[in-house]
């Protein structure tokens, strides 16, 4: 399959380590090659949760062979123990794309979400509809760390393949992404006309 790019999405997470891997072909079109989520025991030492999700990861690697590794960049929450822990999971995964030779990249979930719905501020709901229709699912992926990294990969792989050359934001869209974007107009033009 030549021109196809396969990369390995990671929502970072200490409970709940998402994973996906997608093959991305040069007319944009995504196919799911593995999704999954890596789990570990809130009570269970700090040291053992790392070690279980770097070898989810690894075997991940191993067996699936990615050209790329994209990481969600950890953002400030309310809760610093949670951005603890996530923020240590993403740099397990940054260690290990470095271990096997990989490019990696991290990207904001504004720039995921954009990327895959056309809208920065994206719901999870929409976020997952969106990647059960880019990856042509029967379903949406569950639970929603699977679907985000799913998203983080496809975010990956079309910022690096780039827009043809002086292509509008609007071409670099996928046809799921136009509909979704003109939907959502229609709906902004309806309600500032109603209120």
């Amino acid at each position: 399959m030549t021109g196809v790019r396969r990369v390995l999405g990671i929502d970072p997470g200490l409970t709940r380590c998402g994973v996906g891997v997608v093959d991305v072909d040069p007319m944009r079109r995504g196919t799911l090659v593995y999704v999954g989520v890596i789990r570990t025991p809130p009570d269970a030492p700090i040291g053992e949760r790392l070690a279980a999700v770097a070898a989810g990861i690894r075997a991940v690697i191993a067996e699936h062979e990615p050209d790329a590794v994209a990481v969600e960049r950890v953002f400030a929450q309310q809760n610093t123990h949670t951005v603890m822990g996530t923020a240590q999971a993403s740099g397990v995964a940054l260690l290990i794309a470095a271990e096997h030779g990989l490019p990696a990249a991290t990207h904001t979930p504004s720039e995921v979400k954009a990327a895959v719905t056309g809208y920065g501020s994206a719901d999870k709901k929409q976020v997952q509809a969106m990647i059960a229709r880019i990856l042509r699912l029967d379903a949406p992926p569950q639970p929603a760390d699977a679907a985000d990294a799913l998203a983080i990969a496809l975010c990956h792989a079309w910022r690096g393949a780039g827009a043809t050359g002086g292509a509008g934001e609007s071409d670099a869209q996928t046809p799921a992404q136009k509909a979704w974007a003109d939907a959502e107009r229609v709906a902004r033009t309806y309600i500032r006309a109603r209120a």
